[in-house]
């Protein structure tokens, strides 16, 4: 039988850190830590360790225009959150894609060089955009590449631990039903 493309596992973790890429953005922008820190990422590129590619990259592209609608963070204009849709879900299937094929790799071996993959993604579509609104191309791209790094610094800092401890609760989980089956 075949698996159905997204399971009710998907949607309650997609609920859960879709939920959280809304709030933490709304917490993070009150500290004036938002646009460094990159909070909307966070839940986002964590998720897809969990879900397979098509519920990552929905989440992933959905989160930041709806947060945009609802707070009007990150911006439709300039198209930040066009930008943050497009380059997180990309990231987010990548990452679920390459844990689907090879769960074995580690977390740090898929993450570094989708974060990497994700910026210059990110920075090529500011600097068009920038270009299309008649902004400083350059100057606008290089302040999103430099004003970056603290969030993926973090990101590459709490994703890692929390893939293992989810992994290390799901082994025991798993160990646990085998005790009582005997």
């Amino acid at each position: 039988m075949k698996t159905p493309a997204i399971s009710s596992r998907d949607l309650a973790l997609c609920g859960v850190f879709g939920a959280m890429g809304m709030l933490l953005p709304v917490v993070f922008h009150l500290l004036q830590l938002g646009k460094v820190l990159m909070p909307m990422y966070l839940p986002l590129v964590a998720l897809a360790f969990f879900v397979r590619p098509i519920p990552a990259g929905i989440t992933a592209f959905s989160v930041p225009l709806l947060s945009a609608l609802l707070t009007n963070m990150p911006p439709f204009f300039p198209p930040v959150a066009v930008i943050m849709a497009v380059e997180l879900s990309v990231m987010g299937m990548i990452i679920a894609a390459v844990r689907s094929r090879r769960p074995g790799l580690p977390t740090l071996a898929v993450l570094v060089p989708v974060l990497l993959l994700g910026r210059v993604l990110g920075i090529v579509l500011i600097y068009a955009m920038a270009l299309v609104i008649d902004l400083p191309a350059a100057f606008v791209a290089g302040a999103s590449l430099i004003s970056g790094w603290p969030g993926i610094i973090l990101m590459i800092a709490v994703i890692p631990p929390l893939v293992r401890l989810v992994q290390h609760n799901r082994i025991s989980d798993a160990v646990q039903e085998i005790d009582h089956e005997h």
